[in-house]
């Protein structure tokens, strides 16, 4: 955030700081909500901006905000606008334990006595804006846009929200992930051109997920992350065969993305198993703890939960967003000690179940948006020492996110051009990308469907991620190296989690030295040695294998694609634009060799 722009924690609060909250509301508020509040009675603005990370009681701050402004007659009634059904009923909940009456079921016409305003959805607002303008027009209106960047979704929904809270006398902004995939821009937020030329979104106040673990408002989360070969079968019949993780074509990452995540595979049996293994762990500390899968759709969801069944025994809450019973089947998850819920999108944004403690990452939407909204499930703190576990495939973009969890973003307008973009082959489809997420809410991953067969998968353990770091060996699921890190105690201060962590990693490390090499049948290095290959290097390394094959031809008076069918002739695998990053190596070392012996 522009540091000019925003305000942070008082280092002196508490975390729940003692201020008399005005009008009734909750006796304590914490350090950040307290400061936001002084931040906005001393200025008055008429829209603000708060950004606060996923659980930190972004929903308190803005009732407290609104049972003020009510009480001081600078409004007469309140507006909600959510993202979903679900979360307009929990907002008119949370209002009216608090003494304020918001009409979830509200359409049209006049509001009853009884009620001091409204909760809608942004869809609801798309449909009709004039009758939201008319009741801003008619009386002093607060508007509350939860997770504002939804109103950028689309042109209609923008436009919408411009159209019908124009006149609102104040407008209250809330987001817990400022950026989005597109450079859509997002309505009654204000944009600073930084000295790059480049605008970027200003909030009025910001309280990150760093100050959030620091202040024990927010869980510390633990990234374990599963690797394995996969085999799938493309449109053309060829049978591709990838290490998740191993550098590959962004098409290639997609379809062993996905078929790890094929059900009738070995992969996510095993993920789930680990999972469960865990949460078993982690109730031993919090007995109600819950477990979460966010699927890919409706399918995947149905078959991960009798998946659960077979492997626990036990079944699980399966919640479906066109499911007229999903907003009461999450209301008695919440409140129930099951331990298993599989969700498809519904639950991945500002659903409050608390008690999820551990989740499993098992959709192919990609973009750190939903990241951050999925993982913001997890992180709600009820007592100190509380941790979250996240399962997650070994992909590059996704490791990439966990180890950013602290990095406060901001939205941009304007993206920057890129070193080499000219260069990059898959720069026209990233624009063809771009164009298909302002088409809809989020990347759903609907353009990753390219026509394949997911043929077989395997789990291996691949690292855990914590604050920033890599830890562990891989190791074959069941193994007493895996049990490791998954009897990680549930309750652990931070700075124990990264000690523990160190430990488990340093008798590994020992235990591996013990062994004959015959007996390795998994790469025997510590994580931080094993650096996730992104798909920017392997098109460095495309690019050097391009060029020696250039100055190969210019040696031997072959053409290119001669020297290249030979290559693949000798070396094994699919064309250069298919083939793995160890495999392009292998091509490389080929032709230096070609070229030695030519000299």
């Amino acid at each position: 955030m522009t540091t000019t722009a925003s305000s942070t924690t008082s280092h002196h609060l508490s975390p729940a700081f003692p201020g008399r909250a005005p009008w009734g509301t909750a006796s304590k508020l914490r350090a950040w909500q307290q400061g936001a509040m002084e931040k906005y009675i001393q200025e008055q603005p008429r829209d603000f901006l708060a950004v606060a990370t996923p659980g930190a009681g972004k929903t308190t701050f803005a009732l407290t905000l609104a049972s003020w402004l009510l009480h001081h007659h600078v409004v007469q009634q309140v507006t909600v606008v959510a993202p979903t059904e679900h979360l307009k009923k929990q907002w008119a909940e949370a209002a009216a334990r608090i003494g304020i009456k918001l009409d979830p079921e509200y359409s049209a016409g006049p509001l009853g006595r009884e009620y001091h305003g409204v909760a809608v959805t942004y869809a609801g607002v798309g449909v009709r804006p004039m009758l939201h303008r008319n009741r801003c027009e008619q009386r002093k209106t607060l508007v509350i846009l939860d997770e504002i960047h939804h109103a950028g979704d689309s042109k209609s929904w923008g436009e919408a929200c411009l159209e019908a809270f124009e006149p609102a006398t104040r407008r209250l902004a809330l987001t817990g992930t400022p950026f989005r995939s597109d450079t859509n821009p997002i309505p009654f937020v204000t944009y600073e051109e930084g000295n790059d030329g480049i605008r970027r979104s200003a909030a009025d106040y910001t309280y990150g997920y760093g100050s959030a673990l620091n202040d024990g408002v927010v869980r510390p989360v633990i990234f374990l992350s599963y690797s394995g070969n996969m085999r799938w079968r493309t449109k053309a019949g060829d049978e591709l065969e990838a290490r998740l993780g191993e550098p590959m074509t962004k098409d290639a990452v997609s379809q062993a993305w996905r078929t790890a995540l094929d059900p009738r595979g070995d992969w996510m049996p095993n993920v789930l198993r680990a999972a469960d293994q865990r949460l078993s762990e982690v109730r031993k500390s919090i007995p109600d703890a819950g477990a979460l899968v966010i699927a890919t759709d409706q399918d995947s969801a149905r078959a991960y939960a009798k998946l659960i069944r077979e492997i626990t025994g036990t079944k699980a809450t399966v919640v479906l967003s066109d499911d007229s019973g999903a907003s009461q089947r999450i209301e008695d998850f919440s409140h129930s000690d099951d331990r298993w819920m599989v969700a498809v999108r519904m639950v991945s944004e500002g659903v409050d179940v608390p008690r999820l403690a551990v989740g499993v990452y098992a959709t192919t939407i990609s973009t750190p948006l939903f990241f951050a909204q999925a993982v913001g499930r997890f992180v709600r703190s009820r007592r100190r020492g509380e941790t979250a576990s996240v399962f997650l495939p070994t992909i590059p973009m996704l490791l990439g996110f966990a180890n950013e969890m602290e990095v406060e973003r901001d939205h941009v307008l304007d993206k920057p051009k890129k070193e080499g973009e000219e260069e990059d082959p898959y720069a026209e489809e990233e624009k063809l990308l771009q164009e298909a997420e302002k088409q809809q809410d989020e990347d759903t991953g609907e353009q990753d469907t390219l026509p394949f067969e997911a043929l077989e998968s395997d789990a291996v353990f691949d690292r855990v991620l914590y604050d920033g770091a890599e830890f562990g060996m891989q190791a074959h699921p069941g193994s007493e190296e895996e049990q490791d890190y998954l009897g990680i105690p549930g309750l652990l201060e931070p700075d124990q989690v990264q000690l523990l962590l160190q430990r488990r990693q340093a008798r590994q490390i020992a235990h591996s030295r013990k062994k004959p090499d015959t007996e390795a049948d998994l790469l025997e290095l510590p994580a931080e040695r094993r650096p996730v290959v992104t798909h920017k290097e392997l098109l460095e390394l495309r690019k050097e294998l391009n060029s020696l094959v250039g100055a190969y031809v210019h040696q031997s008076g072959k053409p290119h694609g001669v020297i290249h069918t030979e290559l693949r002739r000798v070396c094994g695998g699919p064309p250069s634009a298919e083939a793995t990053a160890g495999q392009i190596r292998e091509r490389i070392k080929k032709v230096r060799e070609w070229a030695t012996r030519m000299r």
